[in-house]
């Protein structure tokens, strides 16, 4: 079995921190996670982490105008260089400081980077040939305290900076003449947003008091005036002129970094020599406020459409059209801080991201209608679960929800949204959650005393099960059949056995001295091992009237257990750190592995022991087998993920599941530059943790939340699970759901490779019909795109035929390519029939090897599964509409021919009136 598992999605979590930013399309929104970069497609519905991580959590990212390139900053300043193309690192740099925003110049030659009081240009990489990709070009100093935010004119001229000491500065990217810097006021708080108008120096500054100023300038940006070396007067006479030009001179200050450019007050015969830029204030609007926790703390604006929108502490979110500000839209979205608000090109799309819940969520305004909506576990994962077909992950954690709608890297972790939301509200955490063998029911337990069964058709909790006394549930377990439904307790130590048919208490079984903290259903038999603190393992038969059928004896406390896919061996973790293996029928020994050694855990900052010392008393607190039962992968209180060989009882590869510092346990040595004599800085609370500070103005006042607190949460690894297929598998961590695969795609592995398997030569082939050889020279040549091509040149017809002749070794690896294939390409039938035919002429012979081939299988198994499941439903949308629509015309046939009727009745009716006024005539003409 290959172990060459990578790093593929990170699900359960959309959102930590940062800012948001749409692609240049505006179909794709790109986010920060922890200190990972997830990519949501929205118009395809999937998504997509990108592989790289930074040191810390990611504060900032800056998006080039094409979309072709983004720097990413974390909190200590940190820089990454990332082609969002090739999805590769291309260059790192650091900036000393955290850096508060980063804007790329619409030209994309420059961007901006604001850390403290400083403004940094830097040239763009890419668009010079440089060693250094980042090359400083100019310093621009004025503000007395930090900066917030960043905004560029539309032809690159000039940028505006705001900042926390109330004022706006707008500096020249150039050296103009008459705009140097300009230092706007009339703010009362720290400004949140700064905008240009399109194609002008007209301003927009907000502040998170809920207050809009509307500057208005008197010069165009075609007014700009570029600076030249020549207009310095020549001859300085009085002394005002030689203090100008020695003020000049201290403004410019060349070195090896670039300009330093200050911002000074200038004197009012300097104003009157220079016609300078100026800024008038042409209005000041107010947003409705409710109190000190309704600040405005995110605000985007849109230039073409002229929409401003502003997000508030309180959760809710204004669009406002400038300059008349007019209030087009209000809503609110959540119940806590809006972080982050972004809008696509066109204007049509918002973004919002909210920290504290992890939130993030998209509104098209114009038809008031979420187009992505999704929240992640805002605290830790417990566990997970693998959908029979391999299709989709369940979780459970501790906010008390169970939510279901991962779907595998196969499909790009693809999410739809009706699926996230939460089907079981419990009052306290979810400590499991599993489905039942058929797929459509998944079962949780909670701490709250009950156990909830989820039907996936109807999307309803249509079982709950609960105990005769209260009691709190650690652990869940589903038998093959799906029939019963077993719980252990913590606090009783007893396990509890339900009907799901009926919902019934079975039995309550007794024995365990100690808290069960797992349960495992045999694969193959109606046998449940149980695992307790006790130190025991013991087996129950569920046909024997529920009683006990082997004790296992342990040397520690029992934390996990499992049983192989075949259910002839059992792998039980215990407190020691070890891991051993049992014979179920002979209740025997085989091996054991000890792996407290290869936890290596990390130093936690408030440990009084060091990391070695704390090691030992690590353990493993998940198990599980691989799809073959050939080797055990192993999870606990550490960074580190292990697989173990089991018949050698040796460790093959260690997974690092994150190397992000800002959690806890993460290093094995505490950085003595933190340490002082009283104790590490680290401890030391800095303030409220939603990034607003506390502010103290006066004594005794005190603006923010005193309750909210800074802190690092540790790393561990709650739940682990192997996918069904066997080509990856998935984790629950501090992070999130982590999911690494076998990508092949990315690999270049090409076997029986000669001189003669040239592109050229496939080609040379296919143009005189020999698929076959086409066929074997493209496997060996090993490029997806060639052996794509080479199989849809092949005609339908002739489809048996080429299988027929292809040699044993080619038909797994064809077959497994079909499945790849399958999954995302619009020829259904065409690749089904490539199927049929390789499962119809080689079965036998791939019967032979199930065991190897079953991983493929089941991908494909998977593939056609998904597209019958949107075909049937397209099935049944379209019967729908045709019945509808011959109701419709027989009803409108009826109508017609009661209409026909009516018309026919009326004219016998007129002929009948005109035969009785004749017939009358005609009496009283006899009368007469």
């Amino acid at each position: 079995m290959k172990f060459a598992y990578r790093f593929s999605n990170l699900l359960g979590a959309v959102y930590r921190q940062g800012n948001l930013n749409f692609s240049r399309d505006g179909n794709v929104v790109i986010s920060p996670v922890g200190n990972r970069i997830s990519v949501f497609d929205l118009k395809n519905n999937t998504s997509e982490t990108l592989p790289f991580s930074t040191t810390k959590n990611i504060t900032c990212v800056g998006l080039s105008p094409d979309g072709s390139l983004a720097i990413v900053v974390d909190e200590d300043g940190a820089a990454v260089l990332v082609s969002l193309i090739t999805r590769a690192i291309l260059h790192h740099f650091h900036f000393h400081k955290p850096v508060s925003s980063i804007r790329f110049s619409p030209d994309g030659r420059k961007f901006i980077v604001t850390k403290e009081n400083v403004a940094l240009m830097y040239h763009a990489p890419g668009k010079k040939r440089e060693f250094n990709a980042f090359v400083l070009d100019k310093s621009y100093y004025g503000p007395y305290d930090e900066t917030t935010c960043i905004d560029w004119t539309d032809d690159s001229k000039c940028f505006v900076v705001g900042s926390k000491d109330m004022s706006t500065w707008v500096f020249g990217a150039e050296r103009w003449a008459n705009l140097i810097y300009y230092s706007l006021g009339g703010h009362k708080d720290i400004v949140v947003g700064c905008f240009f108008e399109k194609d002008s120096l007209d301003l927009y500054t907000v502040s998170q008091d809920g207050t809009l100023c509307v500057w208005e300038s008197d010069t165009e940006l075609d007014g700009l005036i570029l600076k030249k070396s020549q207009d310095k007067p020549k001859l300085p006479r009085q002394g005002e002129e030689e203090e100008e030009e020695e003020s000049e001179e201290r403004d410019k200050v060349e070195g090896e970094e670039g300009e330093v450019i200050r911002g000074k007050v200038e004197t009012a015969k300097e104003r009157e020599k220079k016609k300078n830029v100026r800024y008038k204030m042409m209005s000041k609007h107010f947003f409705n406020k409710e109190g000190d926790f309704n600040n405005l703390t995110a605000a985007a604006y849109h230039k073409p459409n002229h929409i401003l929108v502003t997000g508030f502490a309180s959760g809710i979110f204004h669009l406002h059209e400038l300059p008349e500000f007019n209030l087009i839209h209000s809503l609110s979205i959540s119940d806590q801080r809006i972080a982050s608000v972004a809008i696509n090109s066109s204007g049509d799309w918002i973004g919002f991201g909210c920290s504290r819940m992890g939130q993030l969520l998209v509104w098209e305004w114009q038809s008031e209608s979420y187009v992505f909506k999704q929240q992640g576990h805002f605290n830790n994962m417990a566990s997970l679960a693998y959908s029979p077909d391999g299709q989709y992950i369940v979780t459970g954690g501790d906010d008390s929800k169970v939510k279901q709608g991962w779907e595998t890297p196969g499909l790009k972790g693809r999410c739809p949204v009706s699926s996230l939301t939460p089907h079981c509200v419990n009052k306290f955490l979810v400590t499991n959650v599993t489905f039942t063998s058929s797929g459509f029911v998944i079962v949780s337990a909670s701490l709250d005393g009950t156990v909830r069964a989820f039907d996936l058709h109807r999307y309803r909790n249509f079982r709950t099960f609960t105990s005769p006394r209260p009691a709190q549930f650690s652990s869940l377990a589903v038998d093959a059949s799906g029939e019963l439904v077993s719980a252990g307790a913590q606090d009783s130590f007893e396990i509890f056995l339900w009907s799901m048919q009926t919902g019934r208490l079975l039995e309550v079984l007794a024995g365990h001295e100690g808290p069960v903290s797992c349960l495992c259903f045999s694969p193959v038999q109606s046998v449940l091992a149980s695992c307790s603190w006790d130190r025991t393992v013991r087996l129950w038969d569920m046909l024997d009237s529920w009683q006990t059928k082997e004790t296992l004896p342990l040397t520690s406390d029992g934390l996990a257990v499992t049983y192989r896919p075949d259910g002839q061996e059992l792998a039980v973790a215990t407190l020691n750190g070890e891991i051993s293996f049992w014979n179920p029928h002979t209740a025997t020994q085989n091996g054991s592995v000890a792996g407290r050694h290869d936890l290596q855990t990390g130093r936690k900052e408030t440990d009084k022991i060091t990391a070695k010392q704390s090691a030992k008393g690590k353990s493993f607190t998940s198990l599980c087998y691989s799809a073959d039962g050939e080797s055990v992968l192993a999870g606990g209180q550490a960074k580190f993920v292990c697989i173990y060989n089991i018949k050698e009882q040796m460790l093959i590869k260690k997974f690092e599941i994150s190397c992000n510092l800002s959690f806890d346990a993460m290093e094995e040595f505490l950085d003595r530059r933190k340490m002082t004599e009283f104790g590490s800085l680290a401890l030391v609370d800095e303030g409220a943790g939603d990034g607003d500070g506390v502010s103290i103005s006066l004594p005794g006042v005190r603006r923010g939340d005193m309750s909210s607190r800074h802190f690092k949460p540790e790393i561990r690894v709650s739940s682990l699970r192997f996918s069904p297929t066997g080509r990856s598998w998935a984790a629950t961590t501090t992070e999130g759901l982590l999911v690494y695969s076998l990508d092949g795609s990315l690999v270049f592995d090409p076997y029986d490779l000669d001189l003669d398997v040239t592109p050229a030569s496939i080609r040379k082939q296919l143009r005189l019909q020999e698929w076959a050889s086409a066929i074997v020279l493209a496997f060996r040549l090993n490029e997806k795109a060639l052996k794509q091509e080479v199989l849809e040149k092949v005609p339908h017809e002739q489809i048996s035929v080429v299988c027929g002749s292809l040699p044993d070794i080619y038909v797994e690896k064809l077959l497994g390519f079909i499945a790849t294939c399958l999954e995302k390409s619009g020829h259904l039938q065409f690749y089904m029939t490539w199927a049929q035919n390789l499962l119809m002429l080689h079965g036998q012979k791939l019967k032979n090897r199930s065991g190897a081939i079953l991983p493929t299988l089941q991908a494909l198994q998977k593939s056609i599964q998904r597209h019958f499941d949107d075909l049937s439903k397209l099935c049944d949308f379209n019967m729908y509409n045709i019945r509808y629509a011959v109701a419709l015309s027989k009803q409108r046939g009826l109508k017609r021919a009661a209409e026909e009727e009516t018309e026919d009745q009326e004219e016998e009716d007129e002929e009948l009136s005109e035969e009785m006024s004749e017939a009358s005539l005609e009496d009283a003409e006899m009368m007469l």
